[in-house]
């Protein structure tokens, strides 16, 4: 039986992660470093992704490793952060050495937050900070869940707006299998922001999503609700809701807004990119397990897996792993989230 690690991210030797949040705005940055580069694929799931450098992590793309990656909110206005964090990699020397300088190379995701963060997003400085903070931090000290970095302004459950969504954040979870020549760790952290609702492990009940109304704590099961028709269909303003969720552009009406989850699957299993690749097809199981609905028109869901040792285990057995580790992240996304601008939290 594999054993399991409770919760966490790893630690893993060669990943480094930390978070940069504008407590205030409720947005942030959450940035991975790889200070001896990662082998990298994703697995594009969503109809409504917001990316920068993908394409470098194609199997037949010339540059074989990554320096960082980088998930923010703000939309695609969030890209931004990966320029700061480009920066930071450049002064340490990180990068693909293209003779005459060292160029980082960086991939990047974003979810949508704007209906809370309004018009203060992450930017090139707040990048730099969560690439600072990813360096300062022991090894071996447990990444912040739930309000943090790109976690910061995160919500599920949005059929109707996000008045009656849920909080969520940043969840994380650590697999362990025994490999060829020992044991072998599978990490995952998960982005939570789906536009659907958060099932419990095993159960499949739901315990975060659409509410019945502002009011009830009640979940109407989006999946069901939108076969029978019901629910937003677009794009619009719609009315601003009162309260705390005042000012920050909310709605009760209108068309769903892009949503994403965005998972990195860390590993000290050695992959080439075509492996990591099968094993991020593999981790998709995890998030359809997790949401539902999942992979929506609008949703900019990404699953990246990053090879960061010389261990060696059998590809299926990791496969199984990640989407065990990614299923239980995401869980842990919405179990860790503390209510904000009158969206309620399971964390209290």
């Amino acid at each position: 039986m594999m054993p399991i690690m409770p919760e966490g991210f790893g630690p893993l030797s060669g990943v480094r992660v930390g978070h940069a949040a504008d407590a205030e705005a409720l947005t942030g940055s959450t940035v991975l470093l790889f200070p001896e580069g990662a082998v990298a694929a994703c697995q594009v799931l969503g109809g409504a992704t917001g990316e920068r450098e993908l394409e470098t992590l194609q199997p037949t793309h010339l540059v074989e490793r990554i320096d960082a990656l980088v998930f923010a909110g703000g939309s695609a206005f969030g890209l931004d952060a990966a320029g700061g964090v480009m920066r930071w990699c450049e002064e340490h020397e990180m990068g693909f050495n293209a003779g005459v300088a060292r160029v980082p190379i960086v991939p990047a995701a974003i979810v949508f937050d704007l209906r809370l963060a309004g018009r203060r997003r992450p930017d090139a400085a707040m990048g730099y900070a969560a690439a600072q903070a990813a360096m300062d931090a022991r090894p071996d000290a447990p990444v912040l869940e739930g309000n943090a970095g790109a976690g910061t302004g995160c919500t599920v459950g949005k059929l109707f707006g996000v008045s009656r969504a849920m909080k969520a954040g940043i969840g994380c979870w650590t697999e362990r299998l025994q490999g060829d020549a020992g044991e072998v760790t599978i990490a995952a952290l998960a982005v939570v922001n789906a536009f659907g609702d958060v099932l419990e492990w095993g159960s499949g009940q739901i315990i975060a999503g659409a509410r019945r109304s502002d009011a009830s704590g009640e979940f109407v099961n989006m999946a069901e609700a939108i076969r029978r028709g019901e629910g937003r269909s677009g794009f619009a303003e719609g009315d601003v809701v009162k309260g705390e969720l005042a000012g920050r552009g909310s709605v009760t009406g209108g068309r769903p807004d892009p949503n994403t989850v965005l998972v990195a699957v860390a590993t000290d299993a050695a992959l080439s990119r075509a492996e990591a690749s099968r094993v991020a097809r593999m981790a998709a199981a995890g998030m359809a397990r997790a949401i539902s609905p999942a992979h929506t028109t609008y949703d900019g869901d990404v699953i990246f897996v990053l090879s960061v040792g010389n261990a060696r285990a059998d590809l299926n057995a990791l496969g199984i792993a990640a989407a065990d580790a990614v299923a239980r992240a995401i869980l842990r996304g919405v179990t860790q989230a503390h209510s904000a601008a009158g969206i309620p939290g399971l964390a209290g």
